[in-house]
């Protein structure tokens, strides 16, 4: 498996941006090939983080694309600035 970690901070209206992740972005997320699980996490202080988990890294790295996109193109308003991204294979899960 693979992960991907995307660090938001500065966001404007936390309730609103989990709104849009979880009506357009979700949707597009599971169509990506080894999709197993997504989350997005309001960390407080207008910080979120998002985690996404593929069987590999070709569906890590297109949820990647797919994020900077949505983002660009639905909540950038609501996440002024760009996200702190961080990706590896798991090497263990619980």
């Amino acid at each position: 498996m693979y992960a991907v970690v995307r660090r938001y901070e500065g966001v404007t209206d936390p309730a609103e941006a989990g709104r849009r992740v979880d009506e357009g972005f979700v949707p597009l997320l599971r169509q990506v090939p080894g999709f197993v699980a997504y989350y997005w996490v309001d960390a407080g202080d207008g910080v979120m983080l998002s985690t996404s988990v593929f069987e590999d890294r070709a569906g890590a790295e297109e949820s990647v694309k797919r994020a900077a996109d949505f983002v660009r193109d639905n909540i950038a308003s609501l996440l002024p600035n760009p996200a702190q991204v961080t990706a590896g294979p798991v090497v263990a899960a619980g």
